[in-house]
């Protein structure tokens, strides 16, 4: 390697060092301040290291928010929700895929325009229906609307639009169902386009508020962490409760952090591959 090249490849790994210091200090500063005691929290120049690390913000944030509870909404709602977008995308991106019927084209680019919807559009018709329904204040009412997804939907299309027609038609000479073909066959053929579309679907279901919020109808009993963790606004008032929002945060950020490690492979495979298809 020339003197030029190996320069340009320090600057390059120097550049990356820092973005990546920069992305994690929030994250490294938040779990640090949750094992600090009150009054390191109030420390200045503050203490960047706990002295003694102090776990008893994690066990007082369960008493005040019901974290267990909370925790446990949220891994229902992400969790089925998650399934259902996985079936769904599946099956609607096979068929966009590999059938060919009058209007395909057209639904699909219908399909693809909802994708630029701000959510706030679609806010109040979805929760006049759910609210006809009677499911508004149930997590029914939060995870129905969310079992199909037409980003999932897109992925899966391009991503089974390259799967060879000739494997599909060997699977039918062999007497398999086109719902068999579509998990048996075309699925295993797509598995990091899977496991990135997992990882999105969780992380998004886990993270969001706006519609639990419009949904739950101020009932705590079926608050996923992320509302509960707004109730700790008013203790972010004062400085000796930073270590219990830090600890509720950390707890919140745990799911999805060890779902993208699990994954993280397949994630890096299938934006590696979605690169070289162009």
């Amino acid at each position: 390697m020339t003197r030029s090249g190996s320069l340009e490849r320090a600057l390059l790994t120097a550049l990356i060092l820092t973005i990546a210091v920069i992305a994690a200090f929030p994250i490294v500063w938040m779990v640090l301040s949750s094992l600090k005691t009150p009054q390191e929290s109030m420390q200045v120049p503050p203490v960047w290291l706990p002295r003694t690390p102090n776990f008893s913000a994690f066990s007082e944030v369960s008493d005040v928010i019901g974290a267990g509870r909370s925790m446990m909404n949220s891994a229902i709602i992400a969790t089925v929700a998650t399934a259902g977008i996985l079936i769904t995308s599946l099956m609607a991106g096979y068929a966009f895929a590999k059938y060919r019927f009058r209007g395909r084209s057209i639904l699909f680019a219908l399909l693809v325009g909802t994708m630029f919807l701000p959510p706030i559009v679609t806010l109040i018709p979805l929760y006049r229906l759910i609210s006809e329904i009677g499911f508004n204040g149930s997590l029914v009412g939060v995870i129905l609307p969310n079992l199909a997804n037409a980003f999932g939907i897109f992925l899966m299309r391009q991503f089974i639009a390259g799967v060879p027609d000739d494997l599909l038609d060997a699977a039918r000479v062999d007497g398999a169902s086109e719902i068999r073909i579509v998990f048996s066959v075309v699925a295993p053929a797509v598995a990091p386009a899977i496991a990135a579309l997992t990882l999105f679907a969780f992380v998004y279901q886990w993270n969001t508020y706006l519609w639990p919020l419009t949904v739950l109808q101020g009932n705590t009993d079926n608050y996923p962490i992320v509302l509960s963790l707004g109730r700790l606004l008013s203790y972010n008032r004062g400085a000796m409760n930073t270590g219990l929002v830090m600890a509720g945060a950390t707890l919140a950020v745990l799911p999805p952090l060890f779902l993208f490690v699990f994954l993280q492979k397949f994630f890096v495979d299938s934006i590696v591959s979605s690169g070289v298809k162009g």
